[in-house]
């Protein structure tokens, strides 16, 4: 499979919008495990206030990424293919209360 990355911009009014949306995407990617595998998603504030997403989804062509997009019922505003990755430090681990 490739790595894809997703740009999904201003869809979520809400954090709970975003989770049920989440919830969604899980279940068809289950379905649709031969071809699509959500990695991570990295959630921004948009400009208009909304909430968008930065996704990253193995996948065996971009067209079955943006076919699982299209099954939960959200945008997928561009997929692009990743040419590689350069980490150079681990993703930070959010603050516990």
């Amino acid at each position: 499979m490739n790595l894809y990355a997703i740009r999904r911009r201003d869809f979520w009014g809400t954090p709970e919008e975003l989770q049920q949306t989440a919830a969604r995407s899980a279940e068809v990617g289950a379905e649709m495990s031969d071809d699509v595998r959500w990695i991570r998603t990295y959630v921004v504030q948009e400009e208009s206030g909304k909430l968008g997403t930065v996704c990253l989804y193995e996948g065996t062509s971009a067209e079955k990424v943006r076919e699982q997009a299209e099954r939960t019922g959200m945008p997928a505003d561009e997929i692009t293919l990743v040419a590689d990755t350069v980490i150079v430090n681990p993703d930070p681990v959010p603050a516990t209360t």
